[in-house]
């Protein structure tokens, strides 16, 4: 049986979701202010960065937590 999936989460989901919410929010920042320079408006911009922000936060957690999990590439305490 292949145990690489088994292995208990080095980190709690408490530390994880703040790491992903504050990642988030830096990334926002960034996708607003390059939409501005490209569309030209502000709060279509705004409505860009946090629409395309809100998917990637959940995928990104979701991501982070699967990677948590495999045990492959980490060495032994």
């Amino acid at each position: 049986m292949d145990t690489s999936f088994v292995r208990r989460p080095r980190q709690s989901w408490s530390r994880a979701l703040a790491k992903t919410l504050c990642y988030r929010l830096l990334m926002v920042a960034i996708t607003i202010v390059v939409a501005w320079a490209i569309v030209g408006d502000v709060s279509e911009a705004a409505s860009i960065g946090l629409v395309a922000n809100v998917v990637k936060t959940g995928t990104y957690y979701g991501y982070e937590r699967l990677w948590d999990r495999v045990a492959w590439g980490l060495e032994s305490a």
